[in-house]
Formats: C-alpha cells, sequence, structure tokens
C-alpha cells in the first residue's frame, strides 16, 4: 500500500497487542458482551457451521464458538495474543491473510478489523476464506464511539496548546458499513447498530481499560512527543458526569454478509 494512504501503524498495533495479550483479562466483561451481542446473529439463521476462523478475538470469541461446537481457528496480529485464544492459533496480518480459499464455513471478526489500513482488502481475503454460503460476522466501532473523550482531549489540547493532536480513531459511520461488504462481494449484506453505555467510578479508569484492551492510539500521523503533563488531567476532569459516574459510549455496527 502506498505510505500516503495508511492511517494506521501496524506496528504499533502489533505492539499494543502484545502488551495488552497480559492485561486484557480486566476488560474481558466487555469484550464477551460485544462479542455475545455479534454471535447472537447466528440464531437467526438455520444454517449450521462446522469451521470458523476468529480474527482478533483476544482470547473471548473461541471459546464462545466452541460452546456451540464449531471447530475454531484463531488468528491475530500479535503471537501472544493469538495463544490466548486456546486449541490452533496462528499471528497473522488481517491485511495479508495467508488461509487457503474455501478453508472455513464461518468468519468472526469481533472489534478486531479497526485498526487495517485497507478495509475492503482485508474484507475481500476473509470472504475468499469462506466457502460457497459462508457467513462473515464483524463489528466495528462506529461513528460516535468515545465521542466524550475524543471531545474533552481536544478541547483540553487547544486550550493548552492552540492545536490538538489526533489521539482517538477515525471511525466509519453505520451508512457506509453494509456498502463496504457489497463492495467486497458479500450478497445480503446488513449492518445495523447495537450501543452499549459504560459508567466509570472514576475516568482514569477509562484510560487504563483502553490501554488493557490494547486500543491505544496507533494513528500514523499521531504526536510522538510527550503530551503537556496538564493533558489528560484537564480532559478527564472536563468528562461530563452523570450521578457521579463518567459515562463511556460505545456504538458498534454489527455487520453480516454471506459468500
Amino acid at each position: 500500500m502506498d505510505p500516503a494512504m495508511e492511517v494506521f501503524d501496524r506496528r504499533a498495533v502489533r505492539l499494543h497487542r502484545e502488551r495488552a495479550a497480559h492485561t486484557v483479562d480486566s476488560v474481558t466483561d466487555v469484550l464477551r458482551d460485544v462479542a455475545e451481542r455479534l454471535l447472537d446473529r447466528l440464531d437467526d439463521t438455520t444454517r449450521r457451521f462446522a469451521h470458523a476462523l476468529d480474527v482478533g478475538g483476544r482470547g473471548v470469541v473461541a471459546p464462545l464458538l466452541r460452546v456451540r461446537g464449531i471447530d475454531v481457528v484463531s488468528c491475530d496480529l500479535s503471537a501472544a495474543m493469538a495463544a490466548r485464544n486456546g486449541g490452533l492459533a496462528v499471528a497473522a496480518d488481517e491485511e495479508f491473510l495467508t488461509f487457503a480459499p474455501a478453508s472455513f464455513d464461518l468468519v468472526v471478526a469481533s472489534v478486531s478489523l479497526h485498526w487495517v489500513n485497507d478495509l475492503p482488502g482485508a474484507l475481500i481475503q476473509l470472504r475468499r476464506a469462506l466457502r460457497p454460503q459462508g457467513l462473515l460476522l464483524a463489528s466495528l466501532p462506529a461513528l460516535g464511539t468515545l465521542g466524550e473523550l475524543r471531545q474533552a482531549l481536544t478541547e483540553a489540547e487547544a486550550a493548552l496548546t492552540g492545536g490538538a493532536a489526533p489521539r482517538v480513531s477515525p471511525f466509519a459511520e453505520l451508512r457506509d458499513c453494509a456498502g463496504l461488504l457489497q463492495r467486497a462481494g458479500f450478497t445480503l449484506p446488513v449492518a445495523d447498530m447495537e450501543e452499549l453505555r459504560l459508567l466509570y467510578a472514576e475516568p482514569l479508569a477509562l484510560l487504563r481499560d483502553l490501554r488493557a484492551a490494547g486500543e491505544t492510539n496507533a494513528l500514523r500521523e499521531r504526536d510522538r512527543r510527550v503530551p503537556p503533563r496538564a493533558l489528560f488531567p484537564a480532559a478527564l476532569a472536563a468528562l461530563p458526569q452523570h450521578d457521579g459516574r463518567v459515562p463511556v459510549t460505545l456504538r458498534l455496527a454489527m455487520m453480516t454478509g454471506w459468500a
């Protein structure tokens, strides 16, 4: 890919995942909630699946599939994170998948494709890995996710320095997600929204959870200088509160498409 077209630093994404492999247990409840909401779509079809590919499931998705009697191969950009899934697991780059065509009848990518530079290309590769009439289930953070944090960071940095560096990843709009599936060659593409609202007793815990999940800033054009010492305290103090707690919104585009 032309470096000018790269939004994300894939090396940074991998390093964040490597580090998070040792901390992700602290956010398992949220990751499992998101995965279960995605896998509920399996109950809407009479099709039965035998062989699944779990893309970036962080040790959560593979066990949920095995409970359903489905054999699972897991992959992750980080070898350490891939190993958390148990069973057969490989380190693999979502942008350059090496699975043979028609290897699986189900692919599940639960909040794992939003750090991919060429998302249409990755979806095409996942479709090719599916057998005819195979199913893709994927979820992506959509526009509005972490909106409170994005606004607080931007306003705090602008007040301190007169400008603002990109610190929260850009997210897709829901209306674009079904189009992405169609562009990648999937049939019957559907994208709908699930919204999770989390409440934090203290705002610093939000930053700790993002780090624990491997979701810290991997934008290629991120500011690599040490941020002003007052930036994060000022931003966190500006987050809106509800009954003494800090609300955080996760808006997830749930995508289904058939090969």
